[in-house]
This record gives structure tokens, sequence and C-alpha cells, in this order.
């Protein structure tokens, strides 16, 4: 039997030797795991006692160690118990940043019950789909959101974290109960212990379950990819509620022995965030492309930072991103994939040599195979985890609106992405099954249009859609959003027109062209599927779209 601890300690011991860690590494395989109690409260709390846990600046700014933090939960699990929360029962979490996250969710696991993560973005028809299919019995929610549950089942218990609510139990009080906290019985490592709703990006959201050996035990695969070590202080740039929250805000730092870093901020300030990096010391930092788009507008030469590990997640990153960091801190930010129904399954580790535009190859404890129509195995195919042995890090199932889970089975589970491999075992995101398309009996990735178009300067976002031709079926059309100062006109147009023929073939170019604002879900990514339904529907030039032939010369040539 591999423990956790064993599983663990060979990791980081091979941290910068990927070949030995992927030959190497057995997940853990107990049969019993709470890793809050087993491993959070017995090994951290006890042999790193002292050690920063979590430092939060800005709005609910505190400094937590291991054993304050351990305390604090023991504290709040005995207080949940005291308003009748108990094992399997389903407890929705809404916070911000704000300490009382934190220990509600180790406080939720000593106790075995179910958290159900929620973003503060949700609206109240949200919260009452939530409730309703994820079986809540408990919430906690800021006092100030306590008026977007008013429609709610009034058995629901609730608890107001800073400040009062009428029908509402105070957080505060929860720390009254007393600071040893003993279990009701073992916790068998099958046990559920979360429940998330996906983004929903081309339907309604799924209901993904993880167990106490899924997330817990699975996200050292996000560790070692992260690089974090021992006394490390963690930055991960992501929103409360969505799965890489848990990933690199909870899970991965702790399985390490790292810190949590979390820069409130009223609003995003990419000078006010490399301030804070600075100033307290960050080593690691993991944020999505968007926020590395933002951050170098800025002279990253400017901040002499301590950081160590600089990463990406959430979508693929734009080579051009990777080269200015380099050029400033001389870091190569390391790309790396996963979804909220895993842990992270493939990544550009410590060490290695990161190819441009390559996520990676596949992390310790997966294997990841590319498989056609055929479930043949393909140089470019659908992105397919082996099941045999089957990762920790992967759900439970899909929970069906009767309760019910849909496990996994087969011999592969079907991520819904497509990527390539080439001769060294690196993958290349190609994009979303479900957004490939053909134009002139080409092969379409958006992301490789996408990825050229964000490089022009005026253009801030872009996806890139089929568009209806009775010649060629298709043609290639992208929506785009502007930069600030930039104006939606012809000159535009013709500019971005220019940029994408110097650097595209003559197969891949962007047709049509047309200035809106993206639809998007709740967590920011973009619905491609709202625009292809858009354009199937159109019988028409949009009123702000420019077409390739707009800008042809006499002789037919583009000008």
């Amino acid at each position: 039997m591999t423990t956790f601890a064993e599983a663990r300690a060979f990791l980081l011991a091979h941290r910068t030797d990927y070949a030995a860690a992927h030959a190497g590494f057995r997940w853990p395989d107990e049969a019993r795991f709470n890793w809050a109690l087993d491993w959070f409260d017995a090994e951290l709390a006890r042999e790193h006692a002292d050690a920063t846990a979590l430092l939060i600046t800005g709005e609910g700014a505190a400094r937590l160690s291991f054993a304050e933090l351990s305390a604090r939960s023991n504290r709040v699990a005995n207080g949940l118990r005291a308003l009748g929360v108990a094992r399997g029962d389903r407890v929705l979490l809404m916070l911000r940043n704000v300490v009382p996250l934190w220990e509600v969710m180790l406080a939720a696991m000593k106790l075995g019950a179910v958290v159900i993560p929620a973003t503060t973005l949700l609206t109240p028809s949200d919260l009452e789909d939530r409730v309703a299919r994820g079986r809540v019995r408990h919430l906690v929610a800021a006092a100030a959101d306590a008026e977007r549950f008013a429609a709610l089942d009034p058995a629901v218990t609730r608890i107001a974290v800073g400040g009062t609510a009428a029908g509402w139990h105070a957080y505060d009080a929860l720390h009254d109960a007393e600071a040893a906290f003993t279990p009701d019985g073992p916790t068998d490592a099958t046990d559920p212990l979360l429940l998330y709703f996906t983004s929903g990006t081309t339907a309604k959201p799924k209901l993904v379950l993880h167990s106490h050996r899924s997330y817990p035990a699975g996200h050292l695969s996000t560790m070692y990819w992260l690089g974090l070590q021992p006394g490390d202080l963690h930055l991960n740039v992501s929103s409360p509620g969505w799965a890489k929250h848990a990933w690199s805000c909870f899970f991965a730092p702790w399985n390490a022995g790292a810190g949590v870093f979390i820069a409130n901020q009223p609003r995003f300030s990419a000078p006010a965030l490399l301030d804070a990096i600075t100033e307290h010391g960050v080593t690691t930092l993991c944020a999505p492309p968007t926020v590395w788009r933002m951050l170098i507008q800025q002279d990253l030469r400017a901040w002499k930072t301590r950081l160590r590990e600089v990463c990406a997640a959430g979508e693929p990153l734009n080579p051009e991103v990777i080269d200015q960091v380099q050029a400033a801190w001389g870091m190569t930010i390391r790309d790396g994939y996963g979804q909220t129904e895993t842990t992270a399954q493939i990544g550009n580790p410590p060490g290695q040599a990161v190819k441009p535009g390559s996520m990676g190859r596949p992390l310790p404890g997966y294997t990841i195979r590319l498989l056609d129509a055929e479930d043949r195995e393909a140089r470019e195919g659908a992105v397919c985890i082996a099941l045999d042995p089957r990762p920790a890090g992967l759900m439970q199932g899909y929970q069906q609106d009767d309760g019910t889970v849909a496990p996994v089975s087969g011999t592969a589970y079907h991520t819904g992405d497509v990527a390539s491999r080439d001769d060294d075992g690196y993958l290349t995101y190609v994009g979303r099954a479900d957004d490939i398309f053909k134009a002139s009996d080409y092969r379409i990735s958006p992301f490789e249009l996408e990825s050229v178009l964000i490089e022009h300067p005026a253009v801030a976002e872009a996806a890139v859609v089929p568009a209806p031709d009775p010649v060629r079926l298709a043609i290639v059309k992208a929506y785009v959003s502007l930069v600030p100062g930039h104006a939606p006109d012809a000159a535009t147009a013709r500019s971005i027109f220019a940029h994408v023929r110097a650097r595209l073939a003559p197969y891949k170019r962007i047709r049509r062209l047309e200035f809106a604002e993206l639809p998007k879900t709740i967590s920011g990514k973009i619905r491609r599927v709202e625009l292809k339904r858009a354009e199937e529907a159109r019988s028409g030039r949009a009123p702000a779209e420019f077409r390739e032939e707009d800008f042809a010369g006499p002789d037919g040539t583009q000008g």
C-alpha cells in the first residue's frame, strides 16, 4: 500500500526528474483517508505548527499558521455539528477570499460533509438551481449576500459571515465551540467530499462529484506541476467557487507544506499585484493567461521579486506572453492542463524544456491517450485518460438530477478536448471537440486563430466560429472585442485582416469579422455555442460586420 505521505515524498524527491517521477509514481491507496485530519492536522499543524498557512492582504487581511487554522477549523466543525451539519450533508459555500472560506472547507471535511463551492457572481435563480439540484441542507455566505437566498426553502440552515441577517446564524458564534474535535467515525477514501457545478460553456452546468481521495490526494499531480516545495508562499489568481481555487489555493500548496497567499483588491490592478508579490516574498505564482496579458503591459523588470516558479492555467497560453516574461524575469511560464473533473493531467513541470505552444506532457499518475472517432490511437485526437489504472484525481462521476451518480466507466475518460502529440511526447491543445469545424474541407482550430488575433494590439478578446456559406459550407468568422481606445471601424478591421493574413495559411484566414461583446459563462469562459447559433440564424450581414472582400483592390487582391 502506498500512503499519501509516501507518494508526496516521492514527487518532492523527483521534482525536476520528470522521467523518474512519471515512471515511478504510485497514487496513495489507503482505504480510509480524511486529508483534513490525517494530513493537515496530523502533519502540518504538528510538524510545521508555526509556519504560515494562509496570508491574506487587502480586505480581510490575516496571517494564520497551520496550528492556528487547525484549531480554528476544529471550533468551526464543532459549531457546525451543533447546528445539525452531519456526515454526508451538502453545504453550499459562497464566500470571497476571507478566512472563513478555508476554515469551513477544513471543518466540513473533518465532519464528512460535502461542500458545494459557489461563486459570489451567482444570481438568485442560479442559487435556487444549485440548492435544488445539489440537495443543499446548509449554506454559508456573507451577510451582505443574504437577500439572494430569500426565496429558498426556509428549512436550509443559513450561516452569515461578516455581519448579521434575520433568520441566519452568526458565523462568529461558531468559534465559541471547543477547540478539540473528535470525528464521529473513520472516513472512507471514497466518501464524497466536493460537488462542483461546471461553468456550462455549451449546456446546463454538470454536477461533478469528488471524493476524499480524488481531490486531496489527486492534487499531488498539481503540486508537482506547480513545482511547490515546503515553505513556499504560493499565489494563485482565481476566484472562489471554481475548481482551480481548490486546486491551487487549498490542496496543492498544503500538500507541499507551502503557504497560501491572497492579494484581495477592490478592482484588479496589475501594478498593485506585482507590489504585493514583491513585498511579501511570494515564491510561486499561477495565473490565467488573461492576468498574464495584463501583467506584461507593465515593465516587469521594475519589480525585483523572489519568484522561483511561474505557471499558467485555465486556457492555453500564447507564446508571446511566455517570451515577454522570459525577457523580463529570466523565467519561463509553465503551462498546465486539467478540468473540474480532474486534477492537473498534463503540464510542464520544473526543470523540463518548454516547447512554445505546448501544454506539456502527461503528469505523474496520468496516462493520456489521443483517440480518433473509432477510438484508435492517433497523432491528433480526443484527449482521453486511460482508466487502467484509474488515476486518483479523476472524479467519481456526474451527479444526476435524481441524486444518483453516473460513474466513469470503460477503458478511457474523454475530456472533450482535442490535442496533438509530437515525437517527444509533448501535447499541444487544438480546441474543444465541439468548437473545431471544417471550412472548405479544411479542419479549423478556433484556438489557433484566436491566438493570432489577440496578438493584434487592438484586440482584447476573440472567438472564432463557422459562418454558413453556400459554396464552402462554412467560412471562418471572428467575433472581436477591442481594447479601450480602439474604434470598431473599417480602419481597425482592415488592420486586423492584414495582421491575420500575414500570419496564417490562406485556408485558415478569417473571412469575416464582427466587433461585439462576447457572451460568457459566469466563470468568464466564452460561449461560442451562442455565436454559432447566431450565425446559423442570420440571413444577411450583421451591422458591425466586415468582410475580407471589403478591402480588396481593383485586381481582387487585399489592400
